[in-house]
């Protein structure tokens, strides 16, 4: 998602603003009527709505969130716990869903993911299948999976239909299957019972069993609990990872995974 930041918000009003105040300050006779004063700041007035108007045109066409979204967004803002300060270990579980790897592993990674997000889909095809070669299939470290749905109502129903998928042991599946089919962020057309439910039947689950639980939220509280966790240990966005408990952000490449992972495997016991 596009972030609106300081620097690309138009600059250009505000200068004008402090011209048109100076100006009117200047011009401005000594002694002046309650007329004037009310002409002067009407016009000041004017100015400043016509700033907001532009501001909310340029967030329209820079794809700003969906109210929905926002809202999402800003329930999280206010509830995520502080991020660890550099070095600070955070106690963090491995959620309900089956992990990757040998329980005994000495290196734990939990991923914090949704399924809508692009840099999760770059981490699960590009980087995530190198770690699971070098360090989960060796018997090194084991990898948890849990969910952050952040983005929407969207985010929602992936989120939702992965715990489905789950109650049929086919969690891992689904999860392949929707990040390597991700469509672009704006595009929502997957995340809704029908689709979701073919989806599932082509991965061999019941199809009837799947609807049901999908329709009826049956495990939406399961979802919830994994983004909660995750605004405790300090996530603020997707992806974000807790290499034995140590935060890494973001869709890291290979190297940066395999410093902290090879960093834990040498402490001693």
């Amino acid at each position: 998602m596009k972030k609106i930041t300081e620097q690309t918000m138009p600059a250009k009003k505000t200068q004008n603003a402090s011209a048109m105040l100076s100006s009117a300050a200047t011009m401005m006779p000594k002694s002046i009527t309650v007329n004037q004063i009310l002409v002067v700041l009407l016009v000041i007035a004017a100015f400043f709505l016509g700033s907001l108007y532009t501001k909310v045109q340029y967030l329209e066409k820079n794809g700003a969130p969906t109210q929905a979204e926002a809202g999402n967004q800003a329930a999280g803002a206010q509830q995520q716990g502080a991020a660890p300060a550099p070095g600070q270990k955070v106690d963090v579980t491995l959620g309900h869903f089956p992990i990757k790897g040998n329980k005994d592993a000495k290196v734990t990674i939990v991923e914090f993911e949704d399924f809508r997000c692009p840099f999760c889909q770059r981490f699960t095809l590009d980087t995530e299948p190198q770690l699971i070669k070098d360090y989960v299939d060796s018997g090194k470290a084991k990898l948890a999976f849990r969910q952050y749905p952040f983005l929407g109502p969207a985010s929602n129903v992936a989120a939702d239909a992965a715990e489905c998928a789950n109650d049929q042991n086919k969690f891992w599946e689904f999860h392949d299957y929707m990040f390597k089919n991700q469509p672009s962020e704006s595009d929502t057309s997957m995340y809704n019972t029908d689709s979701l439910t073919k989806i599932a039947t082509s991965l061999g689950m019941n199809g009837n069993d799947f609807r049901s639980c999908l329709d009826a939220k049956k495990d939406d509280a399961q979802a919830q609990a994994d983004f909660q966790d995750g605004q405790k240990a300090g996530v603020s966005g997707t992806p974000t990872f807790y290499v034995n408990g140590m935060q890494l952000v973001g869709a890291q490449p290979y190297s940066a995974f395999k410093t902290a992972i090879d960093a834990e495997l040498n402490k001693k016991s």
